[in-house]
């Protein structure tokens, strides 16, 4: 059995519980009603930030955790690795509590996991405002009509009830706000996929590991190509690492994220888990197990291919999973993939951010998306504000965002600087008596609220970018393609946002998206999508696809089969003109296909996107 970094904690009981707060600790009677103004729930980076955030404007906020310690994600999954987003001039687009903590931490990207939870710590307990309660489980919401006005949490096995008329759920799931009854999706379902999430990872720590030796191997003697390097941080190793062999099917070993701790050790985030479902406690735990079963095969792979690592030995894994997603919630407004590629500024933006879209994958059979790389995209209010239930916000990789743009907003900057929005949020509405809706709804409250938030620190500053690709004839099409996700993988746009659109496209990826499509968008014509395979499995391969092959699939998918004997020997223009004349082929790509000896990808965008629209008829 491998050694387990689990940070200990004091356990107190009585019947008065002690929090910690302002560095003292203050008893609440837990007989009597206590209200605060904010309850924040989860310490998470996110929730820690909300809290913060309140308490510079006046509020009197509870912060609990689970855990004996804050940071969640970072601290108890160990991720220990910042996905950064910069604008086009290179500024720091998360400001506010996030560099405060950045800047904490020596502006590292890879930086040491428990000099990040005594940081947290120290930033937390820095204001009086803040009453902190650690070992503190939700258990459910309490609840008046569809407001939610506090919390039911259990504490060292006893129920305690907390009072607050503004609640910030910063859990990792959404918990409160699934309680309380927002409505949400789960994973890929937004895009067709039941039941496929990103997959989750074990994070471990390695010890003896050279690291002056692997800075040479890869700076100096350029021995292992695509990798990086500095004093911290390295990635990369993915040439070496595919030839990896799992011994379990439901694992794979990617490219390396190595960050280096100030003992020397280095943790390691890598090891794919497939078929975790992160609200399932017994998925999550055999998930776990099976990860570490496989270690000793990976420490032994590393020894023998990685110069640098002859000498490694174990010394630990994550206390908790690293789980990317689990649910969406709906909000008054739900962030796109498009909103986020296509560089989108709203007027109620509360967060910019610029990471790609960087999608893992979701089961053995698939392999990441890089969807595209803004240049800035903004995050509106509205996505932090869920549906059907008031006096809540919703901060984390659980707000609204669809699962792929959530590819780029799960990332813990952007999260941090839109928990500092939600903390000034909160109190704003309640200084000035107004629901979340009746803020989102106002303008000039969200420009009082931007203005706060700026004068905290926060980067807000709107921004028009100019997107090429949106003066593209096929760009309909392309967006469509993007919203249900129907790049295969090796195939999507990259971080140049290549859409490749005048360039010939073959077999593989005409069909994967119209049959793609189809079992996604369309369940119920699946058998189209049967019969087309049935038919023209030989077309279906890497090389450029044929006029007349592509337009004889098109029609079939729209349920019009012209028959072997009557249709086969039917030369392309004619089968193009039937599909133009029935509304499957749009007079653009039309006019298009006419005018080029081939399909093109745009050709392909648009075909699927009308041939969605003429199947919905």
């Amino acid at each position: 059995m491998y050694r387990k970094i689990i940070i200990g904690g004091v356990f107190i009981f009585s019947l008065i519980f002690s929090l910690v707060g302002c560095g003292n600790v203050i008893n609440i009677n837990v007989f009597k009603r206590e209200k605060f103004d904010i309850i924040v729930v989860g310490g998470e980076p996110e929730g820690i930030a909300s809290a913060i955030s309140a308490a510079k404007n006046g509020a009197k906020v509870l912060l609990i955790d689970k855990h004996d310690g804050l940071g969640g994600l970072i601290t108890y999954g160990m991720l220990n690795s910042f996905d950064m987003s910069y604008g086009p001039d290179g500024i720091l687009l998360t400001q506010g509590t996030f560099k405060e903590f950045f800047e904490g931490i020596g502006s590292k990207y890879s930086f040491d996991v428990e000099k990040a939870k005594r940081l947290f710590m120290e930033m937390v307990k820095r204001s009086p405002n803040i009453i902190l309660s650690l070992n503190t489980d939700f258990a459910k919401p309490i609840m008046e009509g569809n407001k939610i006005i506090g919390i039911v949490a259990v504490k060292y096995g006893k129920e305690v009830k907390y009072y607050g008329k503004r609640i910030i759920d910063a859990t990792q799931d959404a918990d409160v706000a699934a309680s309380a009854g927002v409505p949400y999706t789960v994973g890929a379902e937004d895009i067709g996929l039941k039941n496929e999430f990103q997959a989750a990872t074990l994070i471990f720590k390695l010890k003896g590991l050279d690291w002056d030796i692997l800075k040479k191997i890869i700076n100096v003697e350029k021995k292992i190509s695509h990798s990086y390097i500095n004093d911290t941080s390295a990635w990369g190793f993915l040439k070496i690492t595919k030839c990896y062999k799992p011994h379990e099917p439901l694992l794979r070993l990617r490219g390396l994220n190595l960050g280096r701790q100030e003992d020397g050790t280095v943790l390691v985030n890598a090891l794919l888990i497939f078929g975790v479902n992160g609200l399932d406690k017994k998925s999550v735990e055999e998930g776990k197990q099976r990860a570490e079963k496989e270690l000793p095969y990976i420490i032994d792979f590393f020894r023998k291919n990685i110069p640098g690592f002859e000498k490694i030995e174990l010394d630990g894994i994550a206390p908790e999973l690293y789980i990317r997603e689990t649910r969406h919630i709906n909000g008054l407004y739900t962030l796109g993939i498009n909103d986020v590629i296509f560089n989108k500024d709203f007027e109620d933006r509360i967060a910019i951010g610029s990471y790609p879209i960087d999608i893992q994958p979701t089961s053995p059979h698939s392999y990441g998306h890089i969807y595209g790389s803004p240049i800035e995209y903004s995050i509106p209010f509205r996505c932090i504000v869920p549906q059907k239930v008031e006096n809540l916000l919703v901060v984390g990789r659980a707000a609204s965002y669809s699962h792929l743009a959530s590819g780029s907003a799960r990332t813990i900057p952007i999260g941090m600087a839109v928990g500092d929005a939600a903390g000034v949020a909160a109190v704003y509405s309640l200084k000035n008596n107004l629901t979340f809706k009746e803020v989102a709804e106002n303008i000039k409250d969200i420009k009082n609220i931007q203005e706060i938030l700026i004068k905290q620190g926060a980067y807000l500053k709107p921004f028009k970018i100019d997107n090429e690709a949106e003066k593209h004839w096929s760009i309909e099409g392309l967006k469509f393609v993007l919203r249900w996700g129907l790049f295969p993988s090796g195939f999507n746009p990259g971080y140049d946002n290549n859409y490749r659109f005048e360039e010939p496209i073959n077999g593989y990826v005409y069909n994967y998206m119209l049959s793609n499509m189809i079992l996604r968008a369309i369940p119920s014509k699946k058998e189209n999508v049967i019969n087309v395979e049935n038919r023209f499995k030989r077309q279906l391969n890497k090389m450029p696809i044929n006029k007349l092959d592509a337009i004889k699939i098109l029609l079939l998918y729209a349920g019009i089969d012209i028959g072997r004997g009557k249709g086969e020997d039917a030369n392309w223009e004619h089968l193009l003109n039937i599909s133009f004349e029935k509304g499957i082929i749009s007079r653009n790509a039309y006019n298009h296909i006419k005018g080029n000896d081939f399909i093109s990808w745009a050709d392909t965008y648009d075909m699927t996107h009308s041939l969605y629209l003429y199947l919905n008829k």
